[in-house]
């Protein structure tokens, strides 16, 4: 996931959304470590469950990177009260799937799939970890990218 994102990340520009979609511990943060490699942008890029949104400034001079989970936001509302530059930044927003409708006229959505089938990972108990990442790490994924509306 991260040589995917990487590939995106070098192609992004100010401007640019992509809502990323999938299941819990489907790769939508490793995958936005990636874009942030192609962006060369300052890390650690970690998931923004409790803090909803962080702002990775460039260091090559290119745009920064705001890294949004949107799980936690009520509605597209909330979205816009963050106030972000969506002119002058590259903008992955996690669980962004209703949410981002009317703040851009265009965006890209990336839908992941583990492929799981309803094996290793329990949401409904919470048992997901690092560890489970880690060891999944090669599964193989199904990726649409579409570009919305």
């Amino acid at each position: 996931m991260e040589a995917l994102g990487e590939q995106i990340g070098r192609m992004l520009r100010p401007g640019d959304l992509i809502v990323l979609t999938g299941p819990l511990g489907a790769g939508k943060t490793t995958l936005t470590r990636g874009v942030a490699a192609g962006l060369g942008v300052r890390g650690p890029v970690q998931s923004p469950t409790f803090v909803i949104a962080r702002t990775h400034p460039s260091l090559v001079g290119a745009a920064p990177l705001v890294h949004v989970d949107a799980y936690r936001l009520g509605s597209p509302a909330e979205l816009d009260d963050l106030d972000i530059d969506y002119d002058a930044s590259a903008v992955i927003v996690e669980w962004g799937r209703g949410m981002v409708e009317g703040l851009r006229e265009h965006w890209w959505e990336i839908e992941l799939d583990r492929g799981w089938h309803g094996r290793g990972v329990d949401t409904a108990c919470g048992t997901y970890s690092r560890a489970t990442e880690e060891l999944d790490a090669d599964t193989p994924r199904v990726v649409t990218l579409s570009r919305r509306p």
